[in-house]
């Protein structure tokens, strides 16, 4: 069917100016999603759908709350950037979109009801809702984790972004099902906006709810609601994606010694302060110097993860943004790289169609200007190396590590290619490339 309607719409391009297509655009994508529903029987009125959306922390809030409700002896079905799970089994995402169309959530969704699945844990992005298919997803339950500037090239400003999500958190006011629950975290400014949404519970998070928090050794350990817990996701901004599953298992009734198990279980997110583990000739893990890959994209994200491997000395790997989007935040980046990394790798990303060159200068910016301050100051600068092929500057930060040194390299996570001109794909994993280039290291 797809086939199809690829063909139709091929031809409607060629027919239609330009500036017309742009306004019917909507119409098209509405129809889709209206067509999807109807083909699939509307398969999310028979399945518990948990939307999650925020700017940060989608994607392993995901997997948290998939993996409390497996815990709870729920049969879940899974949808993010990061993969495709229906019960046992899972596919890694390579759509190169959080929210894919064509109807192809509505057969996922299918699918999960036919095999027997119960409950859907779905990340939301802002980019899905430009093209509706959000719409006739029937939604059960709602996460927001905070929110910061992103997508402004697709949205136009902050506020049209912000409105975005919220359009997100109003599906779950019109939802039809019978107790609607909204989680959003109070600590983010914008909560106020999510919890006005009209629903039967309503439920809060963000760092009032704990004490003694103490974060080490890649894990977290603090008190919930009386109980210990015990988090091996490493970071602050991981405690608040763990809050967040928490909550919400909480609101619709799981066990907290369930809650309390999961989370001690659960041992990481791939592509999530990934570590790669390489080994010496022996067999045994190899503890020098860390690797680590993280999805890291924004600013505010990246600083959270540089500064949750303080006091250690990085040598970072970044490559700003992907091609034609987000171009005001390259400098930043570079700027926060600046402060934090003892070394500083500059290399491709995702250009599409912009000269590759040219979103690293838009990054050196940043890092020069962090550069001139230090040298003011009288401190000791950052090594600065531009490296375009993403594979060399992984094995040259892997060859500068020193001793106690770690090696973090952000943007992609799990992305599954580099994205070039004119659509041209290169099949990609950080961690891959990353675990090869430590084991040749420590083969030499």
């Amino acid at each position: 069917m797809n086939s199809l309607f690829d063909k139709i719409l091929y031809y409607i391009k060629k027919l239609v100016p330009a500036s017309i297509f742009k306004l019917i655009a909507p119409i098209y994508h509405y129809l889709w999603a209206l067509v999807g529903a109807f083909v699939y029987r509307f398969p999310s009125n028979q399945l518990f759908v948990i939307g999650i959306t925020g700017t940060k922390g989608k994607t392993t809030t995901v997997e948290v709350v998939n993996a409390i409700l497996e815990g709870a002896g729920y049969k879940t079905a899974v949808a993010s950037t990061f993969r495709f799970k229906i019960g046992d089994d899972s596919r890694r995402n390579l759509l190169k979109m959080t929210m894919p169309g064509r109807m192809m959530l509505q057969k996922f969704m299918r699918e999960a009801v036919d095999k027997g699945c119960t409950h859907l844990v779905l990340e939301m992005s802002s980019e899905g809702v430009l093209q509706y298919r959000h719409k006739f997803i029937s939604l059960n339950a709602f996460i927001f984790t905070n929110l910061s500037p992103e997508h402004i090239e697709a949205h136009g400003s902050y506020e049209n972004y912000r409105d975005a999500k919220l359009k997100l958190a109003k599906a779950l006011e019109r939802s039809r099902k019978k107790k609607r629950y909204m989680v959003a975290n109070i600590d983010d400014e914008e909560a106020e906006k999510f919890l006005a949404v009209k629903v039967n519970h309503k439920a809060t998070f963000g760092f009032n709810d704990i004490n003694e928090l103490v974060t080490k050794g890649g894990k977290s350990t603090f008190r919930w609601r009386g109980i210990p817990i015990t988090s091996h996701l490493p970071g602050d901004f991981n405690v608040y994606n763990v809050l967040a599953g928490m909550t919400l298992a909480e609101s619709i009734g799981i066990d907290k010694k369930v809650i309390q198990q999961t989370i001690k279980n659960l041992k990481g997110v791939r592509g999530r302060m990934e570590r790669v583990i390489g080994e010496d000739a022996n067999g045994n893990e190899f503890e020098d110097f860390e690797v680590i890959v993280d999805y890291a994209h924004t600013a505010d994200s990246l600083l959270k993860v540089y500064e949750s491997l303080n006091p250690k000395k990085k040598i970072c790997i970044l490559g700003g943004t992907g091609g034609g989007r987000d171009r005001w935040k390259r400098s930043l980046m570079g700027a926060i790289a600046g402060t934090y990394c003892k070394e500083i790798i500059l290399t491709n990303e995702d250009p599409y169609d912009e000269d590759p060159y040219q979103i690293i200068n838009d990054v050196k910016l940043g890092v020069d200007k962090k550069i001139k301050t230090i040298q003011q100051e009288g401190g000791k600068i950052p090594a600065l190396k531009i490296i375009l092929d993403r594979k060399e500057a992984i094995e040259t930060g892997i060859a500068d590590a020193k001793k106690n040194e770690v090696i973090i390299i952000t943007g992609k996570g799990t992305d599954p290619y580099i994205m070039g001109p004119k659509g041209e794909k290169t099949p990609w994993d950080d961690a891959t490339v990353a675990k090869t280039a430590l084991q040749d290291f420590l083969a030499k």
